[in-house]
């Protein structure tokens, strides 16, 4: 695998969070990896989103060496007491699709009327670089759950997640616009102003 100090390797399988993050790095002059075949599966049972990022974060880097980052993100629904929250990839169960997640979702709002339909999306980044302190960088995204679904972009719960000021659900938007708002957009600012300051211009 290569590897050099501006080389971060991205833990995770889902390839919809890979699309997403490359252009933050290449806009800066880093290189975004994919998580090598051979890296274990990680459970994640911690309780917050930042123990689960941290943990495979951590894992990653410990294995390979080198700086791993790291992405827990899920919906918090105010009406559902903030679930799913770090159950947001398998709401319906271990290995549900994203159909069966928001079906449930759907199921459970199903009598909620639309002024207590809040929600956010929120994102925490984990970066775990070999000898340092792990780092981390938050993101939120404020909406609504609308009722049925609309949109064919993103993935997860996307088509759910209605914008009202852009009148739009995050799955109607281009993915450019999506990374200009979303909450991983959000930490990954953060998180791209950071890796700038480790690499100073000459």
């Amino acid at each position: 695998m290569e590897q050099n100090n501006k080389t971060i390797i991205l833990a995770t399988r889902n390839q919809g969070k890979i699309r997403e993050l490359v252009p933050y790095f290449a806009r800066i002059g880093w290189t975004l990896q994919g998580l090598p075949a051979d890296a274990p599966l990680i459970i994640e049972d911690g309780l917050t989103f930042a123990e689960n990022a941290q943990k495979k974060a951590e894992t990653i880097a410990r294995m390979y060496g080198m700086a791993a980052l790291a992405d827990d993100s899920g919906l918090e629904v105010d009406a559902l007491g903030g679930r799913p929250g770090v159950y947001s990839a398998r709401y319906a169960g271990e290995n549900a699709s994203d159909e069966m997640n928001n079906r449930k979702l759907l199921q459970e709002m199903v009598d909620v009327p639309v002024e207590l339909r809040t929600a956010r999306f929120v994102c925490v980044l984990a970066l775990s670089i070999p000898g340092k302190r792990t780092l981390f960088f938050r993101g939120e995204c404020e909406g609504r759950i609308l009722r049925e679904l609309r949109g064919t972009g993103g993935f997860g719960y996307d088509p759910l997640f209605y914008l009202p000021h852009l009148d739009k659900s995050m799955a109607e938007l281009t993915v450019e616009q999506k990374n200009q708002i979303s909450h991983r957009a959000q930490a990954m600012r953060k998180l791209t102003d950071y890796l700038v300051t480790l690499t100073p211009s000459r």
